[in-house]
């Protein structure tokens, strides 16, 4: 809390997704989010977003929130970084998958190499303020992310 000077502990993760509509970016807020599946997250985002773009969210939909995520892969970007919306403590910037070449691995036991592969390749950026997020559980968050990302079949609940 920047008037008192402590730390806040949140006893839900209220997690706000940024929407770009005709008057400006939004954050709507999806609630309670340790509670729900993917699919359901994924249900509500889609009708928070709907509703951003037409305007018709009430105040408590977008006030507050406890991380951001900001995803512009949609628009062609593959990274950028995301500023914090307050009093939230960190936001991750999501680009859109590249394809790229990779050289293959060697064994190091054996010295066989292998080919080149094309591979795509995601971006994610979190910014976090230091006050709430230090260093290294930052590190320990975009790792765990990264082993999520890599095999998805963990996320589904």
């Amino acid at each position: 809390d920047a008037k008192s000077q402590s730390q806040r502990t949140f006893e839900s993760v209220d997690i706000s997704v940024a929407v770009a509509t005709p008057t400006g970016l939004i954050t709507p807020i999806v609630p309670s989010t340790q509670g729900l599946s993917l699919t359901d997250i994924s249900a509500k985002v889609r009708d928070l977003a709907t509703r951003a773009r037409d305007n018709k969210l009430a105040p408590e939909e977008f006030q507050g929130g406890t991380f951001t995520i900001s995803n512009l892969g949609m628009f062609g970007i593959s990274e950028f970084s995301a500023v914090i919306n307050p009093p939230q403590g960190a936001i991750l910037a999501v680009g859109g998958g590249e394809r790229k070449i990779v050289p293959g691995s060697v064994n190091v036991e054996t010295g066989e190499k292998e080919k080149p592969r094309i591979q795509t390749t995601m971006t994610a950026r979190l910014s976090a303020d230091r006050r709430v997020v230090d260093e290294a559980t930052a590190a320990l968050f975009m790792g765990v992310l990264k082993e999520y990302m890599n095999q998805p079949k963990l996320m589904m609940l």
